[in-house]
């Protein structure tokens, strides 16, 4: 699959917006800091700014309302829907953050629950997709749930370092959910190697008759479909894309959020503040080899 830069950078800037608010949603942090006030603004930006982003992969953005009509049946109708109804929770628990510095529990776990949801949804659109055999598995939706939880976590250690406020029990749950979020997505990575289930003889029908080989391609030029379904990227870059993505969005991580326990309030923010940004490079390769190593169904028609 071509790997879209605007869905690459909406998956991974929502997930991080989504998984910080959650956390704030469970009353983790003082919400009278300052910097909670703060991560409250950051939170929404992040899945504003995601979202938006999301509009420029459409054909026609301003046509974008309309697929929230569909929510019976699909998946992107559904995030659309989920996306717009948990403004109105994290709004409020940011408004009584920002003016009164208090925490609302009812409506903070209304946000967090909106939160896990919308994600949970976003991952569907992939993981409902029986043509590409890759990403059809309960898989995909814990790897997107995962990282955004680990990446939700990873900020809210940092916030709290920054606000002074003990951040022990964050750094242990950004590492635990860092740890499965990998191992989830290694594991994901092992189908890529399995043996397909649409192959040139089921796709033409004539599997029965023996062998399918593609005597002609169907184009002579290039077209829609083997621009956005034929994109391949090399299995030795991929290895290598791989192991940055987990050294820069786990291993890194992993060692600064234990090397932040062991320092001050100032040096831990400061060693926390690059966590997540390495975290977030890491997060960002591994989405564009999620689309660029799925394979889709279509190709059997062009000889992939």
């Amino acid at each position: 699959m071509h790997p879209a830069y605007s869905i690459i950078f909406f998956t991974t800037s929502s997930g991080l917006g989504y998984g910080l608010a959650a956390m704030l949603g469970l009353g983790l942090l003082d919400p009278s800091s300052a910097w909670v006030k703060f991560a409250h603004l950051l939170a929404l930006a992040l899945i504003s700014g995601g979202l938006l982003a999301s509009t420029f992969h459409l054909g026609n953005p301003q046509r974008a309302w309309r697929a929230l009509s569909q929510w019976r049946s699909s998946w992107l109708s559904r995030e659309g829907v989920l996306a717009i109804g948990t403004y109105l929770p994290l709004c409020i628990a940011a408004w009584f953050a920002l003016f009164q510095g208090r925490h609302l529990p009812l409506v903070g776990l209304l946000g967090t629950a909106g939160a896990i949801a919308t994600v949970y949804c976003t991952s569907m659109i992939y993981a409902s997709l029986r043509s590409i055999q890759a990403w059809n598995t309960p898989l995909t939706s814990a790897c997107y749930l995962l990282f955004a939880g680990a990446g939700g976590s990873l900020l809210a250690a940092f916030v709290a370092a920054c606000a002074g406020q003990a951040n022990w029990h964050l750094a242990l749950i950004a590492i635990l959910l860092l740890a499965a979020a990998w191992a989830a997505r290694i594991q994901w990575r092992k189908r890529l190697s399995m043996a397909p289930l649409s192959t040139p003889e089921s796709a033409t029908g004539l599997g029965h008759l023996g062998e399918v080989r593609l005597f002609e391609r169907p184009h002579t030029n290039e077209n829609y479909l083997t621009r956005e379904m034929g994109f391949r990227v090399a299995r030795k870059h991929a290895e290598k894309l791989l192991r940055l993505a987990l050294v820069a969005g786990g291993a890194i991580p992993v060692l600064l959020l234990l090397l932040s326990l062991l320092l001050g309030q100032g040096a831990a923010a400061a060693v926390l503040a690059l966590a997540v940004l390495s975290h977030a490079l890491g997060v960002l390769v591994e989405r564009w080899l999620f689309f660029a190593e799925a394979r889709h169904a279509v190709m059997n028609y062009y000889g992939g």
